[in-house]
């Protein structure tokens, strides 16, 4: 009776405690824990950075702060061809750096041109390693597009294959055998016991035309207690040689070139067939060398575009300084006379002056950003650091003269050289190619074999002497029974296999036709658009060579019209808005002029491009690299082994014409005909200009930086200083580097700048002349010489051939 109530207390405080401690689970004790818990981890995936050693460029690495608007004195100008452009350009290029033809970012304050081909698309690079990593594929899959047979692993196939094996068996079993100890029993031992030793050598070859040669050795030694054998062991070995030929499917020097060998038991085991033969795997090396081909004519379009770009924004920046200049000193007077209170210098006047001098030098501004961003493109397609303190400048000035296809040449040599329809065509020899392959695999699977063998048995392998004895004789041998000739075995066959119904083979020809009357007709279409690529190249040269010429006539207007217009104002016969739109007009018309001019060489650029002859415009030849010596000397000896050899005829088997040869790319299959103007001169490829512009490159207008004065815009004539931007220029005292220094591959560091950077001061009253000395047109007087517009005393040579003719003034 005691102990009931203490059971209860207990019942309660065990269910107390179970309540108060919950579900919860709880970690186990460990006697020797020490509560080092470094090794535990609570994650299973975490970001991490490769452990990768890859030195980076010199050129990244000594990359310097880029130029901007708060940035852009520390340079010095670096006047290059478009010659030294292109061999540095070639020289950095082991990837083929892309813009995709998108150079100027169309006038925004963003730059949207910005290099993201590598940081987006790596893998789809073109690089100098392609080719080789196409022709070095090895059949496996690397996760690339350079995945699957190359040329040397398709003629593995046919390569000798040395096979040997050395096996040991010991055998130790129970018989069922029931006989009485007798002399009979001995033939039945209840335990059998042997040994027993196997060697095998063999030699198999492939040939082109699908037969199988194999010659092999086999020596087999057996050692068991069986009582029956005269000797308790013995040698077998034997020499066989024995030929497979395919007569049916897989049979032929073009097949097995194509799709490369089958053997009988492939097809049997219903095996699906790659065509990945020799012949094959050297299109894929060809289409691998054409968009090396492609990538590398890209990267020379884009190149000779950035050049001429940037030569185009250093005029645009010219124009648009000379613009600003002019609304200044436009407000300058404005405001003189707002300031003693005359004609003409009333509050909106004023106002309207001040808003075209800041509307120019925001223009002025964003030429300068768009010149450095033009600069800087350029520099990535050259493989050069993004700012080295030099400041690259075009030294070479746009053809003026006219240039003239001659329709039906230009047009043939477009769908017999572009690089693309080269590739299309390339693809649908590999698909007849196929399609040859997969109607073979419609017929049946026959195999002749035949195979030969010469064998012999003794008591012992081999020994120094012969004794003549019979096998299996004491102190016999195989070797010496091998020799006599006297046992020889043969056999010959046929073997067949045909799958019921044929529907692989069926799908595999239907598959095949389909995709050569697909890529067919891509090249049909392929050579209809570049057909109409080809008629808006040359539409496009006649275009801006026309436009190029009434914009330098422009021009002259523009020029004539503000003399005119502010000698008016002066007098008060016009108002202030005809001043500054005439102004307006004047820097419009000078950026429209060297707008037009430089769309007139990339026009002649891309005529070259549609037509497939860039790179010989451009004087550029792609080769192979050099090979080690050793290479050169392996290969004399193997063509010197070949030539002694035997020839073997593969007579009505072997393969149609696949190549038709080289491409040519001498220099001078790129040829147009020339109008009025000169030939293209064998060193530059390009028709020099028959009357070269005499422009001067721009200087550089810098933002005003802190200390440096700037109008309020209620007073710019405070303290007799012009707020125009300070002029930077290269000191004429050392001459401009004109070229790089003849080195290969990338420079390890670029020289540091020798030249001193001068830096004008701001402009003094009276208002400052034009800094860049230029001649502008006018209209031609009735009694000018053709080719030649005056203005003032001033003569400025007409770069083009003919002058425009004027519509007549009516009277």
């Amino acid at each position: 009776m005691m102990n009931r109530p203490l059971r209860e207390a207990t019942s309660i405080v065990l269910v107390a405690l179970t309540l108060a401690s919950g579900c919860s689970p709880t970690q186990p004790f460990y006697y020797k824990e020490d509560g080092d818990l470094s090794h535990y981890m609570d994650v299973a995936t975490a970001i991490e950075y490769p452990d990768v050693n890859a030195a980076p460029l010199d050129e990244v690495q000594t990359a310097q702060a880029p130029l901007t608007l708060a940035n852009s004195q520390n340079f010095k100008m670096w006047d290059l061809t478009l010659e030294e452009v292109t061999r540095i350009t070639l020289e950095n290029s082991q990837v083929i750096r892309q813009l995709g033809g998108r150079i100027n970012d169309g006038g925004q304050n963003i730059a949207t041109t910005t290099p993201e081909s590598l940081t987006q698309q790596a893998a789809n690079a073109t690089t100098t390693y392609d080719p080789a990593l196409t022709e070095s594929g090895y059949g496996g899959n690397t996760g690339s597009q350079f995945s699957g047979t190359g040329v040397e692993a398709a003629l593995s196939e046919f390569d000798a294959q040395l096979d040997s094996s050395l096996l040991w068996q010991n055998n130790d079993r129970p018989q069922n055998f029931g006989l009485p100890n007798t002399a009979v029993s001995t033939f039945f031992n209840p335990r059998f016991r042997q040994d027993i030793g196997r060697y095998t050598t063999g030699l198999t070859k492939t040939a082109a035309n699908g037969s199988t040669f194999e010659f092999r050795n086999n020596i087999n030694y057996d050692l068991n207690n069986n009582g029956s054998r005269t000797q308790p062991s013995d040698w077998f070995v034997n020499f066989e040689a024995a030929v497979t030929q395919p007569l049916l499917q897989g049979a032929g020097t073009q097949y097995n070139r194509i799709a490369g060998p089958r053997s009988f038991q492939e097809f049997n085991g219903n095996f699906a067939d790659q065509f990945d033969g020799v012949i094959i795997a050297r299109l894929r090396t060809d289409v691998a060398l054409t968009d090396f081909e492609a990538g590398v004519r890209n990267l020379m379009r884009d190149v000779e575009w950035a050049y001429w770009e940037l030569y185009f924004s250093y005029h645009d920046l010219e124009a648009r300084k000379v613009g600003q200049a002019s609304a200044l000193e436009t407000w300058r007077r404005v405001k003189a006379r707002e300031r003693v209170g005359g004609a003409g210098g009333e509050a909106s006047a004023e106002a309207q002056a001040r808003a075209q001098y800041f509307a120019f030098r925001s223009s002025v501004e964003t030429a300068l950003t768009n010149l450095f961003r033009m600069e800087n493109r350029l520099r990535f397609l050259m493989g050069l650091n993004a700012s080295d303190g030099r400041l690259i400048r075009p030294a070479d000035e746009p053809t003026t003269a006219p240039v003239f296809f001659d329709w039906a040449t230009v047009h043939s040599e477009a769908l017999a050289r572009q690089v693309e329809v080269r590739r299309q065509r390339w693809t649908v020899k590999r698909r007849e190619l196929e399609l040859v392959a997969a109607k073979n695999q419609l017929l049946p699977r026959l195999d002749a074999i035949g195979r030969y063998r010469w064998l012999g048995a003794g008591d012992d392998l081999i020994d120094d002497d012969r004794n003549g004895l019979p096998p299996f004789a004491t102190g016999s041998t195989a070797f010496e029974s091998l020799t006599t000739g006297d046992f020889q075995e043969w056999e010959a066959g046929l073997q067949f296999a045909m799958p019921l119904g044929m529907r692989r083979g069926m799908t595999t020809v239907r598959h095949s036709q389909l995709l050569l009357a697909r890529e067919r007709q891509i090249l049909r279409d392929m050579e209809l658009e570049i057909s109409h690529q080809m008629a808006d190249a040359i539409r496009d040269i006649d275009l801006n060579f026309g436009v190029a010429q009434t914009n330098f006539n422009r021009r002259a207007a523009a020029e004539d019209e503000v003399e005119a217009v502010e000698a008016i104002y002066e007098v008060g016969r016009v108002t202030l808005d005809q001043v500054l739109d005439a102004q307006r007009r004047r820097a419009e018309a000078e950026s429209a002029f060297y707008r037009s001019l430089v769309d007139y060489n990339r026009a002649i650029t891309q005529v070259h491009f549609r037509k497939g002859s860039l790179l010989e415009y451009n004087g550029i030849r792609l080769q192979e690299g050099p090979w080690a010596g050793k290479a050169y000397f392996d290969a004399m000896r193997r063509a010197r082994q070949r030539d002694a050899s035997w020839f073997v005829d593969y007579g009505f088997t072997r393969p149609q014409v696949v190549s038709r040869g080289p491409v040519p790319q001498a220099a001078g299959t790129a040829t147009g005909v020339p109008g009025d103007g000169p030939a293209p001169t064998p060193a530059t490829g390009r028709a020099p200009a028959e009357a070269p512009l005499d422009l001067q490159q721009p200087g550089f207008v810098q933002p005003p930086l802190q200390g440096e004065p700037i109008p309020a815009p209620n007073d710019p004539l405070g303290s007799q200083q012009m707020p125009g931007a300070s002029l930077i220029g290269r000191s004429e005292a050392e001459p401009p580097t004109a070229a790089l220094p003849a080195t290969y591959g990338r420079q390890a560091q670029l020289p540091a700048p020798t030249a001193p950077v001068q830096v004008a001061t701001a402009w003094a009253s009276p208002p400052p002349a034009n800094p860049f000395p230029r001649t502008e047109p006018a209209v031609p007087a009735p009694g000018d010489a053709p080719g030649r517009i005056e203005t003032g005393t001033n003569t400025t040579p007409n770069p083009f051939a003919t002058p425009q003719q004027l519509p007549p003034i009516a009277n």
